[in-house]
């Protein structure tokens, strides 16, 4: 009989081994004890805290209060107000009047929704705040906002009355056939558990009438220290951290007669049903079979910590065999996925869904239900179980080699699961022991024995089909579906045919170029090689990561070459060859060659470039340039694998059209553009069949049989003496025959003039503003700044006064943005989602900020905020790969000097209000715009009636 679990003998070995402590080793069902990375403790009121010191980013603190109390705690006429409660904490405090709190944490660079933010679900609500600690004040005040957010809020009337417009501007993002769908599957899926009757947005009637005294007492009840945790992670002495929280919260207390903190239950399902929902807006169909709830099973000990090690390598390779069938010519479903789902913190079940195709649900359910009674009757093989073990230990690996370099938020998010669902904090250093003792260790059949145990079979489920409503298509009735399950559970299946794939991308690396000269710019830190082929290279090693190398290659060239009859050729060119897969490997076949890599490489045609992206682990860099070697070798054609592709596409383009903000971004788009070819555009479904697939491949071969004037950058975690054989080898020996090397101007401009136009989609209540203001301009660096300053001052106005003051919006802004090429020129678009009745209000409040500005320039005081935050962002993405990747390539293109990079602060420290005033002047011409508004299908002020509701049988 096999052991699915390691002796007890074993386990005390590897508790020895990952350094827990002296004495006797605890049992394998005893809890897997907090490491010395992170003190956690409890005050005497019930409060838990975690403090972490971290230094990444530098100068900076993670701050979390995390409540366990979340909207299945509400009452009948609370229905919402968990929600309103997380939005009163930025309205009101003791010691933070309403907007007060946002403009102080602006002051200090803190920005709204990128830093500062908050979430409420059905069991908790968590506060995030990030504050600098360049200034010991920051953090102080950062300890009384937490201790606020926890026992401080005023609740005044005149704030909640003002904040009610501002949630029901929320509620009303969340409508459409989404909201519609989820109110009739949600009761079946959480299985009549009150779960289902407390969605955290709440209800539209209790927001609009509630008692301030509900919300009082929501917060009376469930914010109290018992229920609560403090994280801390950072740039901060774990002294000084323990000392202020017990400053701040030491002295809360629980009310004298708690009510209790009980967690819904979710019933067993008893009986099989089915369900059919579907509706005209829907974004596509879609399968799910939900087996029954289950408590969550133990993971907080050593023998569940197998356990999910177990689990992992069997959803890696059950996921590996549901995508090969998601690329056969007539897939069963475009995509599908199968395994443990959690439905709360505390309850889980197996799952099986699918996106559909064409082909509707039986062929999926055929498929998914088929090959996991596959899995459970014939288990896996050792060649399925052996990749998956290699990647599972790859990404620990990556993990462990970053873990002097990852980020605070990282860890505060763990140490919020451990607080709100009991993860293990072992932390990483015994981690990464404890995976290299276990995982070896984990046998073909413990993987299979959990096969058999874990897939229900003949167990009660829960069928549900949602889909699109629309003329000509029907959905299948609830009966039909139980049928085509009934028969797919009836059917023969056969062991999985596992096929011998490469044991590597090349059998032998190519013949060598050379490095025929280098140069280096010790500024910015970069070794420039120039090739024997003539393609250039720019190094930058870094110490910013110790495991992660980015990699992007870019010159001239790019779609625009093509004719206007070859544009939808050009334009899926890449995707289309990437889909076929590379060499002679199907890309799951590729996948299986790269088990235990970390590499990863995109090629694609720009509008006016042909670029290349990969990333790789460090030691990993030699995949990576194989990657790119063999990309430019040749093409590996695949007509069943195109016809995969090309139908999937087909498929989300007919799922998208019903919709109402794609006819919305269409009508955006072909305003702005009228009906030029090369316009950016959605496409029609018909149009897929004007694509062919010699042609795509001809014009890939033509922009990437060759690597003549690339520049290639590579920056991250590489020593330059072993990187260059790698080069030379693999960049140097690249083909560089001929090539027209530049781009081409197909005169695409926006329209001019005032241009307005109204689109009328759409079941609910809601509109979207869409400005976009356009027009020719002298590019530069500078010039791009203050374009970039112009959109944050006015986002903090949007913010302030469309939201904050006026209650029209929740969410929305501006975005800008300014390039050289096919000519100078900028953009501008405002996206405000609004009611329909608020339209001109939300017209007449933006047009009115942008004439402020133009006349008046800026608030010094909101330019200072700006500063601020970019100063502190860019002081951090110094230390990103990234940040110095993406900035090497666009100075390439864009024709800048690089080292202008180096002088950013000081250019940030000089932007005055009069630049901005004039950006001001120069880029919102009113007398050139095109404004675009979404309203309902139909005048919902004339409609009694409710939205119509989703159909389900």
């Amino acid at each position: 009989m096999t052991n699915n679990f390691i002796p007890r003998a074993c386990l005390a070995t590897l508790l020895c081994a990952v350094a827990l402590g002296v004495g006797a080793a605890p049992d394998p069902d005893a809890p897997i004890p907090v490491g010395p990375q992170v003190k956690v403790g409890k005050l005497a009121n019930g409060l838990t805290y975690y403090i972490m010191r971290n230094a990444r980013p530098e100068h900076k603190l993670e701050l979390r209060l995390v409540v366990k109390a979340g909207s299945v705690l509400e009452d009948d006429d609370q229905q919402g107000l968990a929600h309103f409660t997380e939005h009163m904490a930025f309205n009101g405090t003791t010691h933070f009047k309403r907007n007060q709190l946002f403009s102080y944490l602006e002051s200090i660079g803190v920005k709204n929704g990128a830093d500062l933010n908050a979430y409420t679900s059905f069991d908790e609500t968590v506060y995030m705040l990030p504050i600098p600690t360049d200034r010991k004040e920051n953090v102080d005040k950062g300890f009384q906002v937490l201790e606020d957010w926890a026992h401080g809020l005023t609740f005044d009337e005149a704030d909640i009355d003002k904040e009610r417009g501002i949630i029901l501007e929320e509620l009303r993002l969340h409508k459409g056939a989404g909201d519609r769908i989820g109110k009739v599957t949600m009761p079946r899926i959480f299985n009549g558990s009150r779960y289902a009757e407390r969605l955290p947005i709440g209800k539209e009637e209790t927001l609009r009438s509630f008692k301030p005294d509900a919300l009082r007492r929501f917060y009376r009840d469930w914010y109290r220290p018992n229920l609560m945790a403090v994280v801390v992670v950072g740039d901060i002495e774990p002294q000084e951290a323990e000392r202020l929280v017990r400053a701040h919260f030491a002295g809360l207390t629980n009310p004298p007669r708690e009510r209790p903190r009980q967690y819904a239950t979710v019933p067993q399902r008893q009986a099989t049903e089915a369900l059919v929902v579907t509706d005209k807006e829907a974004g596509g169909n879609s399968l799910l079979i939900r087996y029954p709830v289950q408590p969550v099973r133990d993971r907080e000990t050593w023998r569940g910590y197998r356990e999910t090690l177990v689990r992992s390598l069997f959803e890696g390779m059950l996921g590996q065999r549901l995508r090969e069938l998601s690329q056969l010519p007539e897939p069963p479903f475009m995509a599908g996925g199968s395994g443990v789902s959690k439905l709360t913190p505390r309850y889980e079940s197996y799952i099986v869904r699918a996106a559909l195709g064409p082909r509707g649900a039986t062929p999926a359910i055929d498929a998914l239900v088929q090959e996991n009674e596959r899995a459970r009757k014939y288990g896996f093989s050792s060649a399925e179980l052996e990749r998956v073990k290699k990647n599972l230990l790859r990404n620990f690996d990556q993990a462990y080699l970053e873990r002097d370099k990852t980020d605070s938020a990282t860890y505060v998010a763990e140490y919020t699961r451990n607080f709100l669902e009991g993860e293990s904090l072992p932390g990483i250093e015994a981690e990464y022991r404890m995976m290299h003792e276990l995982i070896p260790g984990i046998t073909l059949a413990d993987v299979n024995a959990y096969a058999r145990r874990t897939i229900p079979a003949n167990s009660a489920k829960l069928v549900i089909y949602t889909g699109v409503e629309r003329a000509g298509d029907k959905a299948p009735l609830g009966q039909e579906l139980l049928a085509a399950v009934a028969a797919a559970e009836k059917a023969q299946v056969k062991a999985h045919d596992e096929k011998e794939v490469a044991a590597r991308l090349m059998d032998k690396p190519p013949q060598p170029g050379s490095i025929v000269a280098e140069s280096q710019d010790k500024a910015l830190g970069l070794t420039t090689l120039l090739l024997s082929n003539g393609v250039k290279v720019v190094l930058k090693p870094t110490d910013f990561n110790n495991d992660q190398v980015l990699m992007s290659a870019t010159r001239f060239g790019g779609q625009g070459l093509f004719d206007d009859k070859d544009v939808l050729n050009a334009r899926f060119a890449n995707a289309i060859v990437e889909s076929m897969g590379i060499k002679d490997l199907a890309p799951l076949d590729v996948n299986k060659v790269l088990a235990g890599k970390a590499a990863t490489l995109r090629t694609s045609l720009g509008t006016y470039t042909d670029n290349l992206a990969g990333a790789a682990g460090a030691s990993d860099i030699d995949t990576l340039l194989q990657m790119v070697w063999l990309r430019f070798d040749g093409v590996r054609r695949d007509e069943q694998l195109y016809k995969s592709f090309i139908g999937k596409q087909v498929e989300f383009a007919r799922n998208r059209m019903g919709q109402p903000s794609a006819l919305f971004g269409d009508t955006v788009q072909s305003t702005l553009y009228g009906d030029h070819p090369r316009a950016p555009r959605a496409l029609h479904p018909d149009e897929f069949a004007q694509i062919s697939l010699d042609r795509s491949i001809a014009i890939y071969r033509q922009r990437f049989s060759s690597a003549r004037d690339m520049t290639f950058f590579l920056v991250g975690s590489f020593d330059l003496e072993h990187i260059k054989p790698l080069v030379a080898t693999y960049l140097a020996s690249l083909p560089t025959p001929d090539l027209p090397v530049t781009w081409r101007d197909h005169g695409l401009r926006p329209v001019s003039g005032v241009i307005k136009r109204e689109v009328h989609s759409g079941a609910e209540d809601r509109s979207t503003v869409s400005l976009h203001f356009t027009g020719p301009a002298d590019f530069s660096a500078g010039e791009e700044l203050r374009l970039s300053a112009l959109m944050e001052v006015m986002n903090l106005r949007v913010f302030d006064v469309l939201r904050q003051q006026l209650g029209l919006i929740y969410g929305g802004g501006m975005q800008g943005s300014m390039t050289p090429i096919p000519y100078g020129h900028y953009s501008i678009t405002a996206t405000l989602p609004t009611g329909p009745q608020n339209v001109d209000k939300v017209l007449a409040a933006t047009f009115a900020e942008i004439e402020k500005l133009k006349r008046d320039g800026p608030d010094p005081a909101d330019l200072e905020k700006v500063k601020l935050n970019w100063t502190q962002s860019y002081r951090k993405s110094l230390r990103e790969n990234g940040f110095w990747l993406a900035m090497l390539q666009t100075s390439l293109t864009e024709g800048t000097d690089p080292h202008e990079v180096l002088a950013l602060e000081n250019r940030v420290a000089t932007l005055s209000v009069a630049d901005v005033k004039a950006a001001a002047q120069r880029y919102f011409n009113t007398k050139n715009y095109v404004q675009v508004v979404l309203y309902p299908e139909k005048d919902m002020s004339k409609v009694a009636a409710a939205a119509p509701a989703a159909k389900a049988n």
